[in-house]
């Protein structure tokens, strides 16, 4: 046992923090306002970094997203417009949503 904690210790290495920058530069480019996913952001381009690359995977994850529209709108309560809640699970159907990043099936994404 104490040789493979030492193997596993000797694999790890410092973070490339390129790759941080790559993955933070990467998010600004999805379908989500900037910092709308708080610690898990920085989570993110931590988990990049130490993967080496702009698109980091993890493992056996699920995510269950549910959405309704309930008429809040109505009320002048919500920022958008009660055609947005539509659009929204149409984004996250066809893969353009931030959230389709996080539980998606490693491909060939550009």
């Amino acid at each position: 046992m104490t040789k493979q904690i030492i193997e596993t210790c000797d694999r790890i290495k410092p973070l490339d923090t390129a790759w941080q920058v790559a993955a933070a530069a990467r998010q600004l480019t999805l379908t989500k306002p900037p910092g709308s996913l708080g610690q898990l952001e920085v989570i993110g381009n931590r988990i990049a970094a130490i993967q080496g690359t702009d698109k980091p995977q993890i493992s056996k994850k699920r995510i269950y997203v549910v959405a309704g529209d309930h008429g809040v709108t109505e009320e002048g309560v919500s920022a958008y417009p009660r055609d947005v809640t539509y659009q929204m699970v149409m984004n996250f159907l066809t893969g353009g949503a931030a959230i389709n990043v996080l539980v998606a099936p490693r491909r060939n994404r550009s």
